[in-house]
């Protein structure tokens, strides 16, 4: 029944979603706006050192979202 009422688009690019690296790029990004934050002032971390970790797991966060382009052009390739 859902197969009818999508398109054949929506239903690629559904399966092109990759939902568990996008709770972990999620998770890495509430860490890095909030967590670390927090426990750095309850810890008494300087700012340069918060900002070093916070950078961190934004790149963290967007690696784990980023799909590599070459396997994307490999299953276009194969369809």
């Amino acid at each position: 029944m859902t197969q009818e009422l999508m398109s054949p688009d929506y239903a690629a690019a559904a399966q092109q979603i990759n939902t568990g690296a996008l709770m972990l790029g999620a998770g890495l990004a509430l860490t890095s706006m909030i967590l670390v934050p927090a426990l750095a002032m309850r810890l008494g971390l300087s700012s340069s050192l918060t900002g070093a970790l916070r950078i961190a797991l934004m790149k963290a966060s967007s690696r784990a979202v980023a799909k590599p382009v070459v396997i994307v052009d490999q299953q276009r390739l194969l369809r």
